[in-house]
């Protein structure tokens, strides 16, 4: 059984990305962001993914990158259309054309991690039988809401009611959600109120993300620090990068220290599109001018 520090699970998108700054085909999916943004700071990192055999250049970009991917081949990859209207990246609809189907707790059982990162796309991707299977391990878990509260109508990706969400947080350890996903499920519009609603039903800490930054809940405390970008192009994956390098953090620093580097990484990928490719030094940089 091999071991990382840490591995995150979810499916592969190929996604078509519309915004105010033209249309753009790219390689997306919650693991594709998570997992190349905690390598490139040095953390061993691994991926369980599903897609189509056609796209299997993402296989050879996260072996390139020094991530051991473990794929499952499906007749298509799930394909997303993201459409962002304004500048707001919290203001935006989905639509799914196809999907890669469910990940499954055989498809992690040979394989340990200190922490593991759920990024899925919509409801069913990822169950709770995976979620069992990590903690049987002693794995920290966290998990984006985003794949929870996302139900698939046809081929549009709607908010729906999602009545398993306490006994599914009792098992989780850390949540990322969104502004717009917290309101939804704890019914506040106050990101510190959904941050504390969202500890109630058991995780230890709560990463959310809205449009000018990052709140951290931990330990009763909250931590906030603001998005730097320079530009906007690369606003796709921005909380799947923040929560990917949070936990890759976290093995070894403070929840605000943690913080701190999701922030950075995060401001410098929304630079630019596809998943972080800056170096530590450039990081390291960032904070010593933004957050010190």
């Amino acid at each position: 059984m091999k071991s990382y520090d840490v591995l995150c699970i979810g499916n592969y998108t190929k996604d078509t990305i519309i915004s105010p700054s033209g249309i753009k085909v790219v390689d997306g999916g919650a693991v594709n962001y998570a997992a190349h943004a905690a390598a490139r700071l040095g953390t061993t990192a691994a991926v369980v993914t599903r897609l189509a055999k056609e796209d299997e250049h993402v296989v050879e970009k996260f072996t390139q990158s020094g991530i051991d991917c473990y794929a499952t081949y499906t007749l298509t990859s799930t394909l997303l259309k993201l459409e962002y209207p304004t500048a707001n990246p919290d203001i935006r609809t989905l639509s799914v054309i196809s999907t890669a189907g469910s990940i499954t707790a055989k498809e992690v059982e040979n394989i340990n991690a200190r922490a593991a990162v759920i990024g899925s796309s919509l409801r069913g991707e990822v169950g709770m039988d995976v979620i069992r299977a990590l903690k049987d391990k002693n794995m920290l878990v966290a998990a984006d809401m985003q794949g929870f509260v996302r139900v698939l109508r046809g081929m549009e990706l709607k908010y729906e009611p999602w009545d398993e969400m306490q006994t599914t947080l009792a098992l989780v350890d850390v949540v990322k959600s969104d502004a717009v996903e917290a309101e939804f499920l704890t019914g506040e519009t106050d990101i510190h109120k959904a941050a504390e609603f969202y500890a109630k039903l058991g995780p230890r800490e709560i990463v959310l993300t809205h449009k000018d930054g990052l709140l951290i809940y931990a330990d009763g405390n909250f931590h906030e620090m603001n998005f730097y970008p320079a530009r906007l192009d690369g606003r796709s994956g921005r909380g799947d990068t923040c929560v990917g390098v949070y936990v890759a953090r976290r093995l070894s620093m403070a929840p605000r220290e943690a913080g701190i580097w999701a922030a950075a990484v995060t401001s410098l990928k929304m630079e630019n599109s596809g998943p972080f490719d800056r170096s530590v030094s450039e990081v390291e940089a960032f904070i010593h001018d933004k957050y010190r």
